[in-house]
C-alpha cells in the first residue's frame, strides 16, 4: 500500500505513525507506571549497562594515557593541606610550647602566637573550603560525558565512536524523550491542580489534590532519568512538621515530592514559574511570600507558625541553607525554620556524580543552561534518608538545634559539616566572623577573672 502513496504522503505517513508509535511507548511504559507508582526495572538495566560501559571506557582510557604518559585526572580531594581539628587555643599553646620557656597559661601577649594567624591566613588562600563548595566536581573516572574530564585527549578510535554516539543518543534520543516528559508533567499539574482548585474544601479536594501532586511530581522524575533510593520511608515527614534538607539542586523538590506530599515555601515568581505556583496553591495549602515579604522574618516566621500549627497541613518543605552546595558539604542551616517549635524531619539527599551532575552552580550557569546539562545527562543517580524526627531541647537556642540538626543530616550523607554560610557565595565574610577570632584570642591575653586577681 507504502508503494502507491505519493512520496510526500509516505514520508507524512511514516512520520504520523512514528510519533503515535512514541507516544504510546511513552504512556505504556512511563506515564502509565508513574501514575500508579510502579516500575518496570528498565532504569536499573539502564543504570547497569552504563555501569559495565563506563569501565571499559575508564580502562581503555587510562591505559592509553599511561602509554602516553598523560596525567588524565585531577582527583577531587576535600583538601590540599593537612588540617588538624584543634581550636585557636589548643595550637597556640603549641606554638608556645615549642618556642617559650613561659609558662603555657600565662595571660599575656607572645611574638610567637603570630606564626599561627599567619599559618591560618596562607592556609586560607591556598585552600579555601567554602569556595571549592561551590564548583562541580571532576570525578576520578570517565564517564562519557566531557564536561566531567577537561584534560581528555584523543586515546583511540573505539573510544572516540563510543563517545560520539554516546552524544546522538543523549542529544538526540534522550533529550527530545525528556523534553516531551517533562512537558507532559508539567501540564497535567497546571491543569490537574487548577481542575482540582474549584472542588470545594473536604477530603475529596485533599486526596485528589495529593495524587494529582505525586503523580505529575513522578513523571518529571522519569523526565531526568533518575533513579532514586529511598531509605527509612517510616520517618517520613508527617503533618504539622518541617521537613529540612541539605541543598544541591532544584529538582531537591521533585526527589523528595515524588515519595511524599509536601507544602512549598517560596517566593512568588512571574512567567512559566508563576503559572504553576497559582495553580499549585488553589489546590494546597502552598507558602508563598511576595518579594518584599521575604525581607520581613517576622511575617515569615508568623506564616510559617500559622501553617504547622494546623496539624491537618502538610509538612513544610525547607532547605535552610537557602542556596546550593556542591554534593560535597552541607553548609550552614539557616535559624528561622528552628524557631518555629514545630517537630523537625532531617533527610539526607546524596547524589551519585558517575551518572550526571546535579549541582547547580547558579553563578555560572542559567536555569536554562543547567537543564539542558541535567536532561543530556545520562541520569540522575542518588540516596534519599528520612531520619528520626527531632524537636528542640529546653536547654537549645534555634542555632544549637539547627547544628545538631545539619550535624545529624552531615553524618548520614556523607557529607563534610561547615559552619560557613552558603551566602558566601555571593556575599564578603561578615564582620562577625571576625570579631568571633578576635575575641576568642583577646580572651586568652586578657585572661579570665581568676587570672587577673593572681597577677
Amino acid at each position: 500500500m507504502f508503494l502507491l502513496l505519493p512520496f510526500d504522503s509516505l514520508v507524512v505517513n511514516l512520520l504520523g505513525i512514528s510519533i503515535t508509535v512514541l507516544f504510546t511507548l511513552l504512556l505504556v511504559f512511563i506515564i502509565v507506571p508513574a501514575i500508579f507508582g510502579v516500575s518496570f526495572g528498565i532504569r536499573k538495566v539502564y543504570m547497569k549497562t552504563l555501569l559495565k560501559i563506563f569501565q571499559w571506557a575508564t580502562l581503555r582510557i587510562e591505559r592509553g594515557a599511561k602509554e602516553k604518559n598523560h596525567p588524565l585526572y585531577k582527583p577531587y580531594v576535600n583538601g590540599i593541606i593537612a588540617k588538624e581539628p584543634t581550636s585557636l587555643e589548643e595550637e597556640i599553646k603549641e606554638i608556645r610550647r615549642s618556642g617559650s620557656g613561659k609558662a603555657l597559661d600565662t595571660p599575656e601577649f607572645e611574638l610567637s602566637d603570630i606564626f599561627y594567624f599567619c599559618r591560618k591566613g596562607i592556609e586560607t588562600i591556598m585552600d579555601d573550603e567554602v569556595t571549592k563548595r561551590f564548583s562541580a566536581e571532576e570525578l576520578e573516572s570517565w564517564n562519557l560525558l566531557s564536561r566531567t574530564n577537561y584534560n581528555f585527549q584523543y586515546i583511540s578510535l573505539r573510544l572516540t565512536v563510543l563517545w560520539g554516539l554516546g552524544v546522538l543518543i543523549r542529544y538526540c534520543f534522550l533529550l527530545p524523550l525528556r523534553i516531551a516528559l517533562a512537558f507532559t508533567g508539567i501540564s497535567l499539574l497546571v491543569t490537574g491542580t487548577t481542575v482540582v482548585g474549584y472542588l470545594p474544601s473536604g477530603r475529596c479536594k485533599e486526596f485528589l489534590s495529593k495524587h494529582v501532586h505525586l503523580m505529575c511530581y513522578r513523571i518529571c522524575v522519569r523526565a531526568l532519568t533518575a533513579i532514586i533510593t529511598y531509605h527509612d520511608r517510616e520517618n517520613r515527614p508527617r503533618n504539622g512538621g518541617i521537613c529540612v534538607a541539605n541543598h544541591t539542586s532544584p529538582i531537591d523538590v521533585i526527589i523528595l515530592a515524588s515519595d511524599g506530599y509536601y507544602a512549598m515555601v517560596g517566593q512568588i515568581h512571574g512567567g512559566l514559574m508563576g503559572v504553576i505556583q497559582r495553580a499549585m496553591v488553589k489546590a494546597c495549602p502552598h507558602v508563598w511570600f511576595e518579594r518584599s515579604e521575604v525581607k520581613d522574618r517576622h511575617l515569615v516566621a508568623k506564616r510559617l507558625t500559622e501553617h504547622v500549627q494546623d496539624k491537618s497541613k502538610l509538612p513544610i518543605l525547607i532547605f535552610p541553607e537557602g542556596t546550593c552546595i556542591n554534593n560535597t558539604s552541607v553548609m550552614m542551616f539557616k535559624k528561622g525554620s528552628f524557631e518555629i517549635g514545630a517537630t523537625v524531619y532531617p533527610v539526607a539527599i546524596k547524589y551519585d556524580p558517575q551518572f550526571g551532575d546535579a549541582f547547580w552552580n547558579s553563578s555560572k550557569y542559567g536555569m536554562v543552561t543547567y537543564l539542558l546539562r541535567m536532561m543530556t545527562s545520562w541520569a540522575i543517580v542518588c540516596s534519599v534518608w528520612y531520619l528520626p524526627p527531632m524537636t528542640r531541647q529546653p536547654e537549645e537556642d534555634a542555632v544549637q538545634f539547627a547544628n545538631r540538626v545539619k550535624s545529624a543530616i552531615a553524618r548520614q550523607g556523607g557529607l563534610v559539616d561547615l559552619l560557613w554560610d552558603g551566602g558566601l557565595k555571593r556575599e564578603k565574610v561578615k564582620d562577625a566572623f571576625k570579631e568571633e577570632q578576635q575575641k576568642l584570642y583577646s580572651k586568652m591575653i586578657v585572661g579570665n577573672h581568676e587570672d587577673r586577681s593572681r597577677s
